[in-house]
């Protein structure tokens, strides 16, 4: 595609090749090329493409009710969106409040969790607590308390001020001769200090990516860790916020990841999954307690957007729900992850350039590195993300790929996130272009040096 364009790309110097359709796990474009989509975007498409029950479900809320604003009208779709969503959520989760996205979500997140201290008669607390290599969204909010040195560089005047304490990366920190109990109990310990100087009564929350997404690839907590996180947070009466807003809804086997970790937030933020990209949608499940404070106390959330509750956003969120849940696909999530495991594994567990294959269910993180004994990163210069993308979309697989892993600048990753309906045949391609395209992307490095 030509450079002529209106479209304000996130890269000003190529324009991306123009998508015509899709069908299950395949995209197309308008050169009629196709690609397995490995990442299902950014792990949001997680039926896949043009899936003919959620087309109906879309189809028929427009032809019903498009829109209608908040501030006048509930809608019968978002009731029972909720409802279904509640009555799978974590203990004592009473609401789902609708917006448009991760970020979105995010941002009300935090906006509840200081006016429910308000509410409380605990003005004081202002301080947010979250995690370095963490990714929370791209607004003000978010990404402030978002742990990616370079995405916060240029904005950093305009951030609120948020204390980040390291986050739970085995393959780079986890001591020799050290179990992951004890690595896990080391960062809890790390996290209790900062609380200490920084006073328990004056801080509103920590907030955590349950399985770390984007910007580190697939970080999976060690055993223990958001139980001791969960346990320091009750001492102080502080929030727990879990951002499942890529790892969630599925992705990991379990509906919510904070299920195989005994863990209960306070709020827990959810999107990609929630309407596997049919329609921008995300949404905060929240704790009953903390909605009678505000029912009791001004009566109101102080927050709103125009497309909350968007009728057919819920539409499509309530027929990807009822498919996963028709289907049994949380349990071939489960299946088809461990078989996707073994086949990494196998082609590429003993690359000499792949550091670490990590991850749960169908999200998957391999670490890049140019030596694997000393973990040595590539020079940053290189830019093997970019140049992995480009080599796997000529392959005709889509993984999401990304730089700055270790440190926000160094260190490179793919994540992979196929979507829950993919055949066994279809992961044994994925892996099959995605090793083909690593050694194209090195072989540059080889004609390069």
């Amino acid at each position: 595609m030509s450079l002529h364009t209106h479209v304000l790309h996130r890269q000003l110097q190529s324009c991306p090749p123009v998508a015509s359709g899709g069908q299950g796990v395949y995209l197309f474009d308008a050169d009629g090329r196709s690609y397995i989509d490995a990442s299902g975007g950014a792990a949001v498409s997680c039926l896949g493409h043009a899936h003919p029950a959620v087309l109906a479900a879309m189809h028929a809320q427009i032809d019903r009710l498009a829109y209608a604003h908040t501030s006048f009208f509930t809608t019968e779709v978002a009731e029972e969106l909720a409802e279904k969503l509640i009555s799978r959520a974590p203990a004592g989760m009473s609401h789902a409040y609708f917006v448009s996205g991760g970020s979105e979500a995010v941002e009300a997140a935090l906006k509840l969790a200081r006016q429910y201290f308000v509410e409380v008669g605990q003005p004081q607390r202002r301080h947010f607590l979250a995690r370095r290599q963490s990714y929370h969204g791209n607004t003000l909010g978010a990404l402030a308390v978002g742990g990616n040195a370079w995405r916060r560089e240029q904005f950093k005047p305009l951030l609120i001020d948020v204390t980040h304490v390291s986050p739970c990366y085995p393959y780079r920190d986890q001591l020799a001769g050290e179990t992951p109990e004890q690595y896990g109990q080391r960062l809890v310990s790390e996290l209790s200090e900062e609380v200490d100087r920084l006073g328990g009564d004056t801080i509103i929350a920590f907030v955590a990516e349950t399985v770390g997404g984007a910007t580190a690839g697939v970080l999976t907590p060690v055993p223990g860790y958001l139980k001791g996180i969960r346990d320091l947070c009750d001492r102080h009466g502080i929030l727990l916020i879990l951002d499942e807003v890529m790892c969630g809804m599925g992705r990991t086997g379990t509906l919510h990841a904070c299920e195989q970790e005994g863990v209960v937030p306070d709020l827990l933020t959810v999107a990609k999954g929630l309407g596997g990209g049919y329609q921008p949608i995300g949404a905060v499940l929240v704790q009953q307690r903390l909605v009678d404070a505000l029912r009791c106390g001004s009566g109101l959330f102080q927050h709103g957007h125009t497309y909350l509750g968007h009728a057919v956003a819920c539409a499509a969120a309530l027929a990807v729900q009822q498919v996963i849940e028709r289907d049994g696909l949380l349990a071939q999530v489960r299946e088809r992850g461990r078989f996707f495991q073994q086949r990494l594994s196998d082609v590429l567990g003993a690359h000499p350039n792949v550091g670490d294959i990590r991850g749960r269910g169908l999200f998957w993180g391999l670490e890049l590195v140019q030596d694997r004994e000393s973990r040595q990163w590539f020079d940053p210069s290189f830019k093997l993300h970019a140049r992995l993308k480009a080599a796997a979309m000529a392959e005709g697989l889509l993984v999401y790929p990304m730089g700055g892993t270790v440190d926000g600048r160094c260190g490179d990753h793919v994540l992979l996130a196929p979507p829950f309906i993919v055949s066994e045949d279809e992961l044994d391609t994925v892996v099959a272009r995605l090793a083909r395209a690593l050694d194209g992307a090195l072989l540059d490095k080889c004609l390069t040096t």
